[in-house]
């Protein structure tokens, strides 16, 4: 186990150089810093030239690159063109998002899966055909439209939630934009484990554990759901990365500054530190999140070893 955890570290040294490369080159390449740094009034030459020298943007885009990174290995990030730190923008935006993702994510298991566990259990059935309706119209509707629909009718409507969610941004505040949030992928961990316990339940060893008279509920719960969850957990793992980094919609509607907000407002600003900050941070996220899903498949199957 120990040498495969190495190997895989290793293997991420590449891909995630190759991945805030692509980023970098992208948001540096395709958009003018400087442009959006001065507005809507654009900046005479001479201002120009002095601030694409104060941020090193007068360099090739290698040089810019590597420069960002020996600084990204030493803990910085940048400066925003405002003047405030990226590591400052994340120690207030980071901790709102993962509270955020929490939510969605305890959201996706408890309700995803239990609803997953009793469709795959009655297949065909009035239950089971209201749930995979359900979850269509779940799929096919926006995140936005689901967002300002719920902060309509319980925040404006019926005052049962704040429309906005403050700074402090509890886990309590929270629930409804992780519903939000989670909607779509709730819907798809819902599809998943129900394919994946209809198919488990014809298996050898449902069978074999039904003919030992074990009770039903261990059956379900140590033998068919144990396994029925390998690609269950596998979604869940790169969805927690893409939560992170696609809450930009949710954060907007229901005016929470994290991840999501200071990604949209270094687009809108072009303030391409912050952006490749952020992101940076995200695609080592999405790394140690499939890194730990590998993991998890040999505590779901034993008959999974590493070499």
């Amino acid at each position: 186990m120990g040498r495969y955890v190495v190997r895989r570290l290793l293997q991420m040294i590449p891909v995630f150089i190759g991945s805030t490369l692509l980023i970098f080159l992208m948001v540096n390449v395709m958009g003018d810093p400087i442009a959006g740094l001065c507005g809507d009034k654009q900046c005479d030459a001479a201002t120009s030239a002095q601030l694409k020298k104060e941020f090193g943007l007068d360099k090739p885009v290698w040089q810019q690159y590597l420069t960002y990174m020996g600084h990204v290995f030493t803990g910085d990030f940048g400066t925003a063109f405002n003047g405030q730190k990226v590591t400052e923008l994340m120690a207030t935006a980071f901790p709102v998002t993962i509270r955020l993702t929490i939510v969605a994510i305890l959201i996706e298991i408890v309700i995803g899966i239990t609803l997953g566990v009793i469709t795959g259990l009655k297949r065909g059935r009035p239950v089971d055909t209201s749930v995979l309706l359900l979850t269509l119209v779940v799929i096919s509707v926006p995140t936005f439209v689901t967002g300002l629909l719920l902060q309509l009718l319980l925040g404006v409507e019926w005052g049962w939630i704040k429309p906005s969610v403050s700074t402090d941004a509890g886990f309590g505040e929270l629930l409804v934009p992780g519903l939000v949030l989670a909607s779509v992928s709730l819907a798809y961990v819902t599809r998943l484990t129900r394919t994946s316990i209809a198919e488990n339940r014809r298996s050898d060893y449902v069978r074999t554990a039904v003919a030992k008279g074990l009770p039903r509920q261990r059956v379900i719960v140590r033998h068919l759901l144990r396994n029925s969850l390998i690609p269950v957990v596998t979604f869940i793992g790169t969805d927690i990365g893409a939560l992170m980094g696609g809450a930009i919609v949710t954060e907007r509607i229901f005016n929470i500054h994290g991840v999501g907000y200071q990604l949209y407002q270094g687009i809108l600003r072009q303030n391409t530190q912050t952006v490749v900050g952020f992101v940076t941070v995200l695609v080592l996220v999405f790394l140690v999140a499939n890194l730990l899903v590998d993991l998890l498949y040999a505590v779901l199957d034993p008959r999974i070893r590493y070499a």
